[in-house]
């Protein structure tokens, strides 16, 4: 008896010019951008996820305890979170994702950018670089890396939703210059690393919006780079305080070209504080900073990194934009009085 053998259907190799695929097939150039967009991820993680913690808090001022995440960032075991995550400690232990567990001490906190310094009592096996935020883009791939509800290393990824943000701290302060993403962050992911695809740092991850869905927000390394190097230094962050909160805002090429602006952007003033020293010194919500001490702001992090300690007292000409007017305002800034941590 003869045993005929039907030949074997090949859905995809016996399809037809001009036929409809198959529901559910995937183009080969869909699998090469997929295929890519998991290795950007895949590399990214490589890199920063071993130098990701879960910091487990106890012996806080209230008795109570906390956990969050952190990041290396020097090779000599300094790390980064934030300050509301390490609030009012007593004892401080990070834990690797390989399970190597190590003590840490903070170095320094500053409540108001929500960033603090700590530093293991030990070697870090591993430490991330921090990336130079100025250059994110809206839609640009972004992930974040951090142990949410104690799910160790855990990584979700998204896109740069906006940037300029401005976010209010538990101290009352607004940061400014905040990266706004879409990559699902959860109680326990504060203090941990947003990185780009390139595997650096671009953001500390701090906070989100709890009604909403896909709105979390992360201080930029750009704000994380000047803060942690004066918590490395001082301890703290002395700062000026001129009493404003500023925006980040596109100039007209016409206005930069009529004034002869070395900056496309500036800093657009919202409000003045009652006490302030801009609104002493005639500085009015609208005006737009462009430059101070003759030197030139793009946006908010260069107008804080210009407002050091060492200006505190002394007269400051601030250049702003007025309505047409490009004027000279001197402003003499004041200390911020140090805030204790709560």
């Amino acid at each position: 008896m003869n045993t005929y053998l039907s030949p074997v259907y090949d859905p995809i190799s016996d399809l037809r010019p001009g036929m409809p695929e198959p529901a559910g097939s995937i183009a080969a150039e869909d699998l090469g951008l997929l295929d890519a967009y998991s290795r950007a991820v895949i590399s990214a993680v490589d890199r920063v996820g071993p130098a990701v913690l879960h910091l487990q808090i106890s012996g806080a001022k209230d008795g109570s305890g906390g956990a969050g995440s952190g990041v290396v960032f020097t090779p000599d075991a300094y790390l980064l979170t934030n300050s509301h995550v390490v609030s009012g400690a007593r004892k401080i232990q990070a834990t690797f994702s390989d399970g190597r567990s190590l003590p840490a001490h903070l170095i320094g906190d500053d409540p108001d950018t929500d960033l603090a310094v700590l530093r293991l009592d030990g070697e870090a096996p591993s430490f991330a670089q921090l990336g130079d935020s100025r250059k994110l883009r809206v839609g640009q791939l972004v992930v974040a890396i951090g142990n949410p509800f104690g799910f160790q290393c855990t990584v979700t990824a998204g896109v740069v939703s906006a940037l300029g943000r401005s976010l209010r701290t538990r101290s009352g302060r607004l940061i400014d210059s905040v990266i706004q993403t879409d990559a699902a962050l959860n109680p326990g992911n504060s203090g941990g690393p947003l990185v780009a695809a390139s595997g650096e740092v671009v953001g500390i991850n701090t906070a989100i919006i709890g009604i909403a869905q896909g709105i979390c927000f992360a201080i930029s390394a750009s704000t994380v780079e000047f803060v942690a190097s004066r918590l490395i230094r001082d301890g703290r962050v002395r700062r000026c305080y001129i009493g404003m909160a500023g925006q980040n805002v596109p100039l007209p090429r016409r206005v930069v070209r009529f004034h002869e602006l070395t900056r496309e952007t500036g800093v657009r003033i919202q409000s003045t504080a009652p006490d302030g020293a801009a609104r002493a010194a005639g500085l009015t919500s609208g005006d737009i900073i462009v430059a101070v001490d003759g030197i030139p702001v793009g946006d908010v992090d260069e107008l804080h990194r210009l407002m050091t300690e060492e200006r505190v007292g002394k007269p400051v000409p601030v250049t702003v934009l007025r309505q047409t007017q490009k004027l000279d305002i001197a402003v003499t800034p004041r200390e911020s009085p140090p805030r204790p941590m709560a």
